[in-house]
């Protein structure tokens, strides 16, 4: 029965992440183009900051973060934290389709590579 609720648990942690990855990268984009300099960096992190899209994201890794403590009193981290790696699936496809990113087939092949592994750590 744990073992079922841990992997409710990432499976929820994962898409919190996966929902805050993807706000973060489209408030991001939504702010814009700019120069990577010190005195400009301040601007965009105020800029940032007062992002709804930016606030949602970091609203979701909070959440995420939460439950993961949880995950960890529950189980083991070495069975754990591979499956979280499914967020780098979910992002990468959900980039590809919503922000319409590129996802190459060394990309791909990774992903598929990614996905095996964490096929086979779950077995355990």
């Amino acid at each position: 029965m744990v073992r079922y609720t841990v992997l409710a648990l990432v499976t929820v942690n994962i898409a919190f992440n996966v929902i805050g990855q993807l706000c973060l990268k489209y408030g991001m984009n939504k702010i814009g183009n700019f120069q990577i300099s010190l005195s400009g960096l301040f601007p965009i992190f105020v800029k940032a900051f007062l992002s709804p899209y930016i606030l949602l994201g970091l609203s979701c890794y909070v959440t995420g973060f939460l439950i993961w403590l949880v995950v960890l009193a529950k189980a083991e981290v070495s069975y754990a934290y591979p499956l979280i790696s499914l967020g780098y699936v979910l992002t990468a496809a959900l980039g590809w389709w919503l922000l319409g990113e590129s996802v190459t087939w060394v990309r791909l092949t990774g992903i598929i590579i990614t996905c095996v592994g964490v096929f086979i750590i779950s077995q355990s």
